[in-house]
C-alpha cells in the first residue's frame, strides 16, 4: 500500500486541519474529485461544499469550505479556501437557522451574486455539521 497523503487545509485566517489521509473527496467545478495515495498531480477549483478526509486510523473529518482550490502533487494535498471550518466546530442549529434566514430573503426574483454565495456557504456549513457528527 502507498504511503498516506499529507494534507493541509488552510483558510484565510488559520490552518484548519493538517495530517495524514488515505482518501479525500472534494466537490469541484468539474464534479466530485477523489484523491487516493499515488494520485497524479491535479489542481482544481472548489465549490462551496464539505470536503471529506479519511485518516489512516479510520476517522473521517468533514470540513466546510466556501470555494477555493485543491492541489495534489507528490503525495501532498493542499486545500486553500477563504473560509474553512471543521464540521465538529459548526453549530448545526445555528447554521440551519442562518440558511433558513438567507433562503427567506429569496423572493420571486433571482438572488444576486452575494446572496447566492452566502446561501452556498451556509449550505456547506449545514452539510459539514451534519456529516461531521
Amino acid at each position: 500500500m502507498a504511503d498516506p497523503l499529507h494534507v493541509e487545509v488552510v483558510s484565510a485566517d488559520r490552518a484548519v486541519w493538517s495530517g495524514e489521509a488515505v482518501s479525500i473527496t472534494a466537490r469541484t467545478t468539474e464534479g466530485d474529485l477523489g484523491i487516493l495515495p499515488g494520485h497524479s498531480p491535479v489542481l482544481a477549483v472548489l465549490v462551496p461544499s464539505g470536503v471529506e478526509i479519511a485518516t489512516p486510523e479510520g476517522h473521517r473529518e468533514v470540513i466546510a469550505v466556501d470555494g477555493g482550490f485543491v492541489s495534489c502533487a507528490q503525495g501532498r494535498v493542499s486545500i486553500l479556501s477563504e473560509y474553512a471550518a471543521l464540521g465538529g466546530e459548526i453549530d448545526a442549529a445555528r447554521a440551519r437557522s442562518e440558511l433558513d434566514d438567507l433562503l427567506g430573503r429569496v423572493d420571486d426574483h433571482e438572488p444576486d451574486e452575494e446572496l447566492q454565495a452566502a446561501i452556498a456557504r451556509a449550505q456547506a456549513q449545514v452539510k459539514a455539521a451534519e456529516r461531521g457528527r
